[in-house]
């Protein structure tokens, strides 16, 4: 028997209806997400589906599955878990597959028919904006040293011991942070206040950079790379935050007239910031939320780690609305993106595995979408605030508890 033949037998036989018939699965019943309506599709109806890289996307998923069988030790807050047995059930089958495989990549007519045999599809119809919108983020990777120097003389900060989160705990910028003073709780120090020197001394310093506008968009971004004078990398990533809401600056620069809404991006941020650095520097502390890093165990090769605690995969991993979302779950996006330039726009059309999550990632059909490490992906990342049509893979079976 073909190595394709043998994929499709095993792959039949763990998930398919035989199986449901011994009664060691069941099927998964249409999930409820509030604020949408899920609308059954066929997988041909959904435009690129059968030409997009199913292996790419399995390869992701795969990812996934890791995390889902064993909790990794670097995570972040918890997602919706409704679907999580049918995604372990889905995590079988692909095992299966990959063994059947000798471990080797399937085909992409053998990826294809696993995500067909294992799930079903549902367009994702929100109640309020559709189809759906999309933003783009990074890891941002810069210069650096562990110590400061002459030339590096931004801190970047770990998490302080006097952080007090209180309502809800480790929620992304959600949540209430205090600390004390005597015996009183007050709110966290702000940007402005930590800028000016709240933590300097206190030994929190993880690594040092040349430029705030560097440390501005780390913040945002959640993770970074710091290139060190030995050749090393230094992977940081989101460690807490001081209990302020995010405020997009960019919302600022539009409604002030200074950057027209339809040339917003990041770049344009950097742009205006770089170029009067004294408004630079009064506009980022209007955002008064401060996010504090740690360091990871993950090579230079490794993607930035999500919340799910699995390296993300440069162009098949999203962060989506944790509440509403399963991590783990496969989701089609079909938009036109400019990825080439701000104004060519390219048919985007992929099958992402939710991976990460965001506090400004909000709404049944909202995707923050991951463009990899550096200044390249850091540009598409920016130009990316479009609309797009969500289709959401459901498990066909999940396990029955022994």
């Amino acid at each position: 028997m073909s190595h394709w033949l043998r994929a499709l037998v095993l792959l039949l036989a763990a998930c398919g209806p035989a199986a449901a018939d011994t009664g060691r699965v069941r099927p998964v019943p249409t999930p409820a997400i509030p604020g949408a309506a899920l609308q059954p599709l066929a997988f041909p109806a959904v435009a690129g589906w059968v030409q997009d890289d199913a292996p790419a996307a399995f390869a992701t998923f795969r990812a996934s599955c890791g995390a889902l069988a064993v909790t990794p030790k670097e995570v972040g807050p918890a997602s919706n878990t409704t679907l999580v047995p049918g995604l372990r059930t889905a995590c079988a089958a692909a095992r299966a597959v990959s063994g059947a495989l000798g471990g080797h990549a399937p085909s992409q007519q053998v990826a294809r028919l696993f995500f067909e045999a294992n799930f079903r599809a549902y367009r994702i119809v929100p109640e309020a904006n559709p189809p759906g919108f999309l933003t783009g983020y990074y890891e941002p990777e810069v210069d650096g040293s562990p110590v400061r120097t002459a030339r590096f003389t931004v801190p970047i900060y770990g998490r302080p011991a006097d952080l007090i989160a209180l309502r809800p705990p480790a929620d992304g910028n959600r949540g209430q942070v205090m600390r004390k003073e005597g015996d009183v709780l007050v709110p966290y120090y702000d940007r402005a206040a930590i800028e000016d020197g709240a933590l300097a001394g206190k030994g929190l310093e993880v690594a040092w950079i040349e430029h705030p506008v560097d440390l501005f968009f780390m913040q945002i971004q959640g993770s970074a790379r710091i290139r060190l004078a030995d050749g090393g990398v230094l992977r940081l990533n989101y460690d807490g935050h001081n209990g302020y809401s995010y405020l997009p600056v960019g919302r600022l620069l539009i409604q002030r007239g200074l950057v027209p809404r339809e040339d917003m991006s990041m770049d344009r941020i950097r742009r205006y910031i770089e170029a009067d650095p004294a408004a630079g520097r009064a506009l980022m502390r209007e955002n008064r939320s401060f996010v504090f890093f740690k360091a990871v165990p993950l090579s230079g090769t490794d993607g930035a780690l999500g919340a799910q605690g699995v390296p993300l995969t440069p162009g098949r991993s999203i962060a989506v609305d944790r509440a509403l979302h399963a991590y783990g779950t496969p989701v089609f996006i079909e938009a036109e993106l400019p990825l080439e330039g701000d104004s060519d726009r390219a048919p985007f059309r992929r099958l992402m595995i939710a991976q990460d999550t965001g506090s400004a990632i909000v709404g049944p059909a909202r995707a923050d979408l991951f463009f990899g490490a550096g200044t390249g992906p850091g540009l598409v990342a920016g130009r990316i605030r479009h609309p797009g049509t969500f289709t959401l893979l459901v498990p066909r079976f999940e396990s029955r508890a022994p």
